[in-house]
């Protein structure tokens, strides 16, 4: 063989998989899930390096899996500025027991709250057991209850709950009751994005996250309930317990129309809510959002709810605290839009990481 024979084979090659390449990354081609934007716009960037205040976390979990993970978890807070962080567990029991007894070793860095025990719930007696078992977490050292949860079909956060069950529940009552006697806030999850319930079609711009979370694969179960239903037993529990203290966590899942959430804000005095795992679906529309954090400063909550690393307390401070626009986290939320900053307000963010929290734990 010739060389310049060999010269076009080689030629002939190196065009196929230019032509190869190009072919995989035409738009025509590209998945919403490979989707990975990278911003052009030369504008102000700000490296977040620490709280500007310091933050309580209102919403985590028992994401540690070891002693050293613990560790690690507290200096991260301590880099990051955050004095606590609490534990929401779900759980009673000898699982609420283990947790606790974990995270109860680091005096002063995590609070614990518990679940519900729905074991005995539809049994004579089993209300009472319930009440029982709340009482002895929080003699235990429990400090609130959550995160309970309701997605449609009923609460499934605690275990284990009958299906379709709501939260307004009659069988739930002397719980709530309960609760205020023993001044433990309670964590409430109803919804959950709306992108999640329309039509899982090219009109849907969540449509990346919705498609994974979407309620329609729970078509099946009972008393399946909607977005406003699922919003309306919030109200419902809040209404009828006014001496409990309630957290609407993700804003009540009402990002898409926060005057749903205002509006409960406005009438109930015993309703807060935290902002944690909404960051993302609220980053869009930063000139509103700063307003709505103006409105009710003295009800908003800072939560993370998304596990503990550098990258997600640096984008939850930065949205809150900035004024930078069109930057991604895609490692993070996973979604395919640009972030913008709200750039609130220093009396605001010392409501929101710290100061509200408080008025809710000293309780």
């Amino acid at each position: 063989m010739s060389f310049y024979t060999k010269l076009c084979l080689l030629l002939i090659g190196l065009s196929a998989a230019i032509g190869h390449v190009s072919v995989a990354q035409r738009a025509d081609s590209i998945l919403l899930k490979s989707y990975r934007p990278k911003s052009i716009y030369k504008i102000p960037v700000t490296k977040i390096e620490k709280a500007k205040f310091p933050v309580i976390d209102m919403h985590s979990h028992s994401y540690a899996e070891s002693a050293a993970d613990i560790e690690s978890w507290i200096a991260l807070m301590d880099k990051y500025g955050i004095e606590k962080t609490l534990i929401l567990s779900y759980t009673t029991g000898k699982k609420f027991d283990s947790v606790y007894q974990v995270y109860s070793k680091y005096k002063g860095r995590f609070d614990v709250w518990c679940g519900f025990d729905y074991s005995a719930i539809n049994e004579p007696g089993g209300v009472e057991k319930a009440v029982k078992e709340l009482e002895r977490c929080f003699r235990m050292g429990a400090k609130g209850v959550g995160e309970l949860g309701d997605k449609g079909f009923g609460e499934y956060y605690s275990y284990p709950a009958p299906s379709g069950m709501h939260v307004d529940d009659p069988r739930l009552k002397p719980l709530f009751q309960k609760c205020g006697e023993l001044k433990m806030p309670v964590n409430i999850h109803v919804a959950e994005p709306m992108w999640m319930y329309e039509p899982m079609d090219s009109t849907n711009d969540g449509l990346m996250n919705a498609y994974e979370w979407r309620i329609e694969q729970y078509k099946s179960k009972k008393n399946l309930i909607g977005h406003s239903a699922l919003v309306q037993t919030l109200e419902n529990v809040v209404r009828e317990n006014p001496n409990t203290t309630f957290i609407a966590c993700h804003y009540a899942n009402c990002g898409y129309d926060l005057s749903i959430l205002g509006n409960l804000l406005d009438k109930y005095p015993n309703l807060y809510a935290d902002i944690s795992a909404r960051y993302a679906e609220t980053s869009p529309i930063p000139r509103y959002m700063f307003n709505f954090f103006e409105k009710y400063q003295d009800k908003l909550l800072y939560g993370t709810d998304m596990g503990f690393y550098s990258e997600m307390y640096e984008m939850t401070f930065r949205i809150l605290q900035t004024s930078d626009e069109h930057f991604y986290y895609h490692n993070v939320t996973g979604y395919h839009w640009p972030l913008h900053g709200f750039g609130l307000s220093d009396a605001v963010l010392k409501k929101v990481y710290k100061t509200n929290a408080l008025k809710i734990l000293k309780r």
